[in-house]
């Protein structure tokens, strides 16, 4: 093409194609990294100048998809790439059948019920459905749990082996058991045996469990949920305060859970071996 030659409207939906590619690429690296990213940073692992980058995050920031920490200048993913993953999400089948059927296992265990599935960033609360005399729990859709201190994590931490994420859980335990060591909790593991103890636990239990750990007066359980290969697909969590939860294993909040999963499995296509 001549210089100075008028796009056609071919080539200008080809560069305009092209320019959200380019853009989607800073998007997709806030999306694998564990922490905000600086600037400079954030514009080299998308292999492009930081002025190059800017101009492209003022206008990210502009609909929501990135946000600045303005005391420290970090970029991150923002809400509106929560709103689209969680639109992704929902139309999952696994996430789909187990929304479809979650009420009547609110109403079973007269209780507050989620789901979870493992994100970039560890396991992320996808569903909320909340028991009109819940106790307000500081948990939102989005937060990622913790591997160690909630019930969901301690679940994924054991059931989940898929598409490596052992490897990619592996850093984050070694993490909160350092935070855990540096805070004294004692109810919590602070040894790569204890977590191997616990883990077993969970595995013979079925199920993830808390009491009092991850907040005050409140305990969960999780159980997994397998599709036809036997890979985690999501977690079905429980929880209320621990004055009124039953928190036993064989308890009818833990058997409601743990069938609640079973068929939600089994309708997946999961046989047990």
């Amino acid at each position: 093409m001549a210089p100075g030659t008028p796009l056609s409207d071919e080539g200008k939906e080809r560069a305009g194609i092209q320019s959200v590619e380019v853009g989607f690429a800073l998007l997709d690296v806030l999306a694998q990294a564990s922490d905000r990213l600086m600037l400079r940073d954030l514009a080299s692992a998308a292999g492009m100048s930081a002025a190059k980058a800017h101009r492209y995050l003022v206008s990210f920031q502009r609909l929501g998809l990135v946000v600045q920490d303005s005391s420290t200048n970090r970029y991150e993913l923002g809400p509106a790439t929560l709103r689209l993953g969680l639109a992704t999400l929902s139309r999952l089948d696994a996430v789909k059948m187990a929304r479809e059927r979650l009420h009547a296992l609110m109403e079973a265990t007269e209780h507050t019920v989620a789901l979870a599935v493992w994100g970039n960033r560890g396991p992320t609360l996808v569903h909320w459905q909340e028991t009109p005399l819940a106790v307000p729990v500081s948990l939102r859709l989005g937060d990622v749990m913790p591997l160690l201190s909630s019930a969901t994590g301690r679940c994924f931490a054991a059931f989940n082996s898929h598409g490596g994420a052992a490897e990619k859980a592996q850093p984050m335990i070694d993490k909160e058991l350092a935070l855990a060591r540096k805070l004294g909790r004692s109810d919590l593991p602070s040894t790569q045996a204890q977590v191997q103890a616990m883990i077993e636990e969970t595995r013979q239990q079925g199920l993830g469990r808390v009491v009092n750990v991850l907040l005050p007066g409140i305990a969960g359980f999780c159980a997994p949920v397998f599709d036809a290969d036997g890979h985690l697909v999501l977690g079905v969590v429980a929880l209320g305060s621990s004055a009124t939860l039953h928190t036993e294993w064989q308890g009818p909040v833990a058997q409601a859970l743990r069938q609640f999963a079973t068929q939600l499995s089994a309708d997946l296509g999961w046989r047990q071996v």
